[in-house]
């Protein structure tokens, strides 16, 4: 760790949880926000620090992206000079990587010319689908028959998949994938951000046998990681679509779970000793939201399509959490536990979903007649139950 340079070395000086301390002698040598930080621990392990506040004294306060499991006081941490970045998308295809852009699958090293940085400024242009005529907007078939008749999937879109525990949302998202991958030939980029290993492996085993896989990338911060790993991660899975977009693929962007993703923000919150809002969440909240959803934008010859799991805790679709995610998605799938206990699959519900894209100049007339002929029955079915649960 010793550098010839001593304005790149500073020294740790606190360490809680996943929030390290860092001080610098002099104001100047401070590192900049974002930037990324090294030191090591006792047993000689790596930990990856990223800078995300200045404190008086010339402190650098950052959040570990790796465990900082045996991480001593007055340890050095040498400055890396940039921040985080990962291999280009199209190097990374058919790979499992983790939120440093390393792989995980034991397959050797990703060669990469070229780096894409993780924090990007969100640019002012994006492209409108209001502005665009009828011919303007791509239909994507799903195969799934409530979602192509009802929730209509549209390029360019953001879609959200909401549901509590135990409701199929990683089955859905995983379907749909199988589905365009295969017939459209996109690019994919699976982030999974919070969520169990097993599935993780399941989902890379699922790709490999439907050979989806040399198409695709899978970023993972799973359960077991420190909350600063699995809030990263999201950013490391909007870069490389955003390297895939750039190169002119089109690209499907699958996230499991975005809720995940706010809940280690509000982890994150606790230790840096922000106050709470008056909910429970961190007062960044919709910010960080914010700036993820803004990411996932259009460029003229090439897409982004967001298909995104969201975790509803105690199937509490006010959880504020749970709101502040849905305000930013054109399409909303609520998935229904009556409709898992009665055997029903995919256990959408008809009657709590909603499309922006659901009208006659998007989906033709007469496919929208029928959408709300068949919504009006479902209100039918639904009105009738109450009263045969009554009455008898």
């Amino acid at each position: 760790m010793k550098n010839s340079h001593s304005f790149q070395e500073g020294k740790i000086m606190a360490v809680h949880g996943p929030v390290v301390d860092a001080s610098f002698e002099r104001e100047e040598f401070l590192p900049s926000i974002y930037e990324i930080l090294k030191t090591i621990t006792y047993d000689e392990q790596e930990v990856v620090l990223e800078v995300i506040e200045h404190r008086p004294g010339n402190i650098a306060r950052c959040i570990s992206l790796t465990p900082t499991y045996g991480l001593r006081r007055n340890v050095s941490v040498l400055r890396t000079g940039r921040s985080l970045s990962i291999p280009r998308g199209e190097a990374a295809l058919g790979r499992v990587i983790n939120v440093l852009g390393e792989p995980i699958d034991k397959k050797g090293p990703i060669s990469s010319e070229t780096l894409y940085a993780v924090r990007q400024a969100i640019p002012r242009e994006k492209v409108s689908l209001e502005a665009k005529d009828k011919d303007g907007y791509e239909i994507i078939e799903t195969g799934i028959k409530m979602i192509d008749l009802l929730f209509p999937l549209l390029k360019n879109t953001k879609t959200g998949i909401l549901g509590g525990a135990a409701l199929g949302k990683s089955l859905l998202t995983l379907e749909i994938i199988h589905n365009i991958i295969k017939k459209l030939q996109w690019l994919c980029v699976f982030t999974g951000a919070g969520e169990r290993i097993r599935e993780g492996n399941e989902l890379y085993f699922e790709f490999l046998r439907s050979e989806i896989l040399p198409k695709a990338v899978l970023i993972f911060g799973q359960m077991d990681e420190s909350p600063g790993a699995r809030f990263e991660v999201v950013f490391t899975g909007v870069a490389l679509a955003e390297s895939l977009q750039a190169d002119g693929h089109s690209v499907l962007f699958l996230m499991d779970n975005v809720f995940r993703f706010a809940q280690a923000g509000s982890e994150l919150s606790a230790l840096l000793g922000r106050i709470p809002s008056e909910t429970g969440y961190q007062p960044t909240l919709t910010s960080e939201i914010g700036e993820f959803h803004e990411r996932i934008r259009s460029h003229e010859g090439a897409s982004i399509t967001a298909i995104e799991a969201v975790y509803v805790p105690a199937d509490d679709l006010t959880d504020p959490a749970v709101v502040c995610i849905f305000s930013h998605l054109d399409s909303i799938l609520v998935l229904s536990r009556s409709r898992v206990q009665k055997g029903l699959y995919p256990a959408i519900d008809p009657l709590m979903s909603s499309s922006a894209y659901l009208n006659p100049r998007v989906v033709g007339k007469r496919h929208f007649e029928l959408a709300q002929e068949v919504i009006r029955l479902f209100h039918k079915y639904e009105e009738l139950q109450r009263i045969v649960a009554i009455i008898g």
